[in-house]
């Protein structure tokens, strides 16, 4: 079986905090695909943490750059004008029918098709024989944007919750119409797609899983009284919710410490929550760290908590499951497809702050609930979150749907 040549693209690439990409190309160039990787932004030095970003970040072609010089931008379109003319026309119409209403809406759309012109003759000049995009808002534009001028056929990953705050605004229906096939990364998730694509492409959403390599976590006992966040500081999180439960635990943990990994826009307004609340010498802000760095904070802390208020599936749950972490985290969205509660973590309503801290009360009451509750769900993600696994069954999506024969399956059958 031939592995198609592929480009990766997403908006900002590679980030701190996307990790979970990178372990995803990086499995589909074992297993044979050549993948350009391409991105719309220039990443932040802040996410450049570890040598896989940095390596990452030096390969990977950054497309607003080149679309702002305007020989380079000229070329291409001209190309295209002068190569396909009908097929420029359409991905014209294609962008302003597409694009959100208003003249704000116009304006980007017709942005984002100056950029896949730029997009689609690296593709045409590097070769690549299908396009895969993650994080389906404007960078999934730009890559429908660029199979249109290009014929180069795209898919992409959906992963929630946001895009489903604004599905007409990103036209989710038509980016899912003019796929290959989408990838999406829980049966919630994809239920969630189906409330918006039309029926006759609902044979071609997919489940596949974001994963991780659970042989990069070691299991270290777990027997202390830390807890650990890792995630964007941002509302969406739910880290005020934890503080305040961290706050109300005190009395009965005098010795709890907290550490918070990330960063993000509530940051400060989050350090001062936690003096109000007398926090300070129990609760620290480390900011981004490299993989290695969180894996070694998973391996010294005792009980993983996310409270976060919507999600997709976190990967970070995933990486402390490996680690065989028990998890507290709240019952929304895709999460239960990956915890089940009582047996591989603890979940809680989300905005909760009592029920969070009684749960954590749980699990610091008791080593042996921990261990139980932490070897569940190591258990759990290396049976259904490999990226090996996850990123075998991608490949076949993409391939087979090359050869005109794809699977009927959603979901990838055990073998």
């Amino acid at each position: 079986m031939s592995r198609p040549r592929l480009a990766y693209l997403t908006g900002e690439y590679p980030r701190a905090s996307d990790t979970f990409i990178q372990r995803e190309v990086a499995a589909l160039r074992a297993l044979g695909h050549e993948v350009l990787t391409c991105t719309i932004r220039t990443t932040g030095a802040e996410h450049l943490v570890g040598p896989e970003q940095r390596a990452e970040h030096a390969s990977t072609i950054r497309v607003l750059d080149s679309a702002k010089r305007p020989l380079r931008l000229a070329r291409a379109h001209l190309r295209w004008i002068a190569t396909r003319p009908g097929g420029y026309l359409a991905a014209l119409r294609l962008a302003w029918t597409t694009a959100p209403k208003g003249l704000r809406g116009r304006l980007y759309n017709l942005l984002y098709f100056l950029e896949a012109g730029v997009l689609a003759e690296v593709l045409r000049h590097e070769g690549v024989e299908h396009l895969h995009n993650h994080i389906a808002k404007a960078s999934c534009t730009v890559a429908m944007l660029a199979s249109a001028l290009s014929g180069v056929p795209y898919s992409f990953t959906i992963h929630g919750p946001d895009i489903f705050f604004e599905p007409h605004h990103w036209r989710i229906d038509e980016k899912t119409a003019r796929a290959r096939f989408v990838a999406c990364i829980s049966d919630y998730c994809r239920a969630q797609l189906m409330c918006f694509a039309s029926p006759a492409d609902w044979d071609r959403l997919h489940v596949v899983h974001c994963g991780i390599e659970p042989e990069r976590y070691s299991v270290a006992p777990h027997d202390g009284k830390r807890l650990l966040f890792v995630g964007r500081l941002a509302g969406v999180k739910g880290v005020p919710v934890l503080l305040d439960a961290v706050a109300a635990l005190r009395a009965r943990h005098a010795d709890l410490r907290l550490d918070l990994i990330g960063d993000g826009p509530d940051r400060a307004v989050l350090e001062a929550r936690a003096a109000t609340l007398g926090l300070t010498d129990a609760v620290r802000f480390l900011g981004y760290r490299s993989q290695d760095e969180v894996a070694g904070a998973l391996a010294g802390t005792d009980v993983f908590v996310l409270p976060s208020f919507a999600e997709g599936v976190p990967v970070v749950l995933m990486e402390a499951m490996a680690s065989g972490v028990p998890v507290v985290t709240t019952r929304i969205a895709g999460i239960p497809e990956l915890v089940a509660d009582g047996e591989s973590g603890l979940l809680v309503p989300p905005g909760d702050a009592p029920a969070l801290a009684a749960a954590l009360d749980d699990l610091l009451a008791s080593a042996d609930r921990r261990r139980a509750l932490g070897a569940a769900g190591r258990a759990t993600v290396e049976a259904g979150f490999s990226v090996r696994t996850e990123a075998a069954w991608l490949s076949r999506l993409i391939t087979t749907y090359a050869e005109g024969d794809p699977p009927p399956a959603k979901r990838a059958v055990p073998e």
